[in-house]
């Protein structure tokens, strides 16, 4: 992965995260697991596990901890409302980002 969409996804990892937990409750190897299924394969545990313990700190999701089968309980992470309001700004800004490098690589082409 090129420094320049490494330096993108340190502004979107989170937006990003909140969104698959949107999907669903998911404990930190599940989280990794969805977004190398998105295609977002680069993505260290360790980031992922770093960004979870700040958007625990936020109060943007409910934890659980949940037995596991091997080894210690799992943190299970949940979208609570606040993370709901705080992805939804997120889509926000995406998509005024979004339509505005459009019209700016469009105006390229002409």
């Amino acid at each position: 992965m090129g420094k320049q969409m490494t330096e993108m996804l340190k502004g979107t990892l989170e937006g990003i995260v909140l969104a698959l937990l949107a999907a669903g409750p998911a404990y930190g190897y599940e989280i990794t697991a969805r977004l190398r299924e998105q295609g977002f394969a680069d993505i260290a545990e360790g980031t992922v596990y770093a960004l979870l313990v700040r958007v625990e700190q936020r109060g943007l999701v409910d934890v659980e901890k949940v037995p596991s089968e091997k080894g210690p309980p799992r943190k299970v992470f949940t979208l609570n409302a606040q993370g709901r309001e705080a992805l939804d700004e997120f889509w926000a800004s995406w998509s005024f980002l979004a339509e505005r490098l459009a019209h700016l690589k469009e105006g390229q082409q002409s």
